[in-house]
């Protein structure tokens, strides 16, 4: 998703400066451990196959264009988070869903390009199922054939095409909605790279996982 807003660094709550408690432990480390495995033993093919059944079908990914570093997997969890909390590590293109156990689902992501990258803390306010985009009226003045999407006339609908995928989690700060988002993607490609304008995007397969594991409220930490 392309938000319009440029935001260097932004700090929700107390600001980066909070993040030292939490920071990564042994981040820098990106290929595939001996403490790491595929969830439920899956195969990637499984776990990126085609999801025919849901409201629109979803195709598989073509893992030829994601690093297998970026699978899903469960791991031993690398942060200081407490669980049923997330974790983006913007450096290393990660996002870790934190469970029981000292364990965290990792997800490979695509991030924010140069200008539009953010950190800081906030909340998964609330969820959404195929979700409407309304493009941010910054972005509709540098592209203006995407007003037929404002709010005024009712955003993009659902599907495939829809910036948002298949899925998006809303992150907020106190009660007030950053315009940030985690959400799903058809494009295989961006994983692991800086493309968007500051929101988290996962395969549509992913971000379904993840929609299923985060509650409502969930605390989200971005560094």
């Amino acid at each position: 998703m392309k938000i319009g807003k440029k935001i260097r660094r932004r700090s929700f709550l107390s600001g980066s400066a909070s993040l030292s408690g939490l920071a990564l432990a042994g981040c820098a480390s990106t290929g595939e451990g001996s403490n790491e495995t595929l969830i439920s033993g899956k195969s990637a093919s499984t776990l990126y196959k085609a999801m025919p059944d849901e409201r629109f079908a979803i195709p598989a990914v073509n893992l030829n264009l994601v690093k297998q570093k970026f699978y899903r997997r469960e791991i031993i969890n690398p942060t200081s988070a407490p669980p049923g909390s997330v974790y983006v590590d913007t450096k290393n293109f990660y996002l870790y869903f934190i469970s029981q156990d000292n364990k965290a689902v990792r997800y490979g992501v695509g991030l924010g390009r140069a200008g539009f990258e953010w950190s800081g803390k906030g909340r998964i306010a609330w969820k959404k199922k195929w979700p409407t985009w309304t493009p941010p009226d910054e972005m509709i003045e540098r592209e203006p054939k995407l007003e037929k999407y404002s709010a005024k006339n009712g955003g993009m609908p659902p599907g495939l095409d829809n910036p948002l995928g298949a899925r998006a989690l809303y992150i907020f700060q106190g009660n007030k909605d950053t315009l940030y988002r985690l959400h799903g993607t058809t494009e295989a490609y961006s994983i692991g790279k800086a493309v968007s304008s500051g929101c988290v995007r996962l395969l549509n397969q992913d971000v379904i996982d993840l929609y299923n594991r985060v509650p409502n409220g969930a605390p989200i930490i971005v560094g």
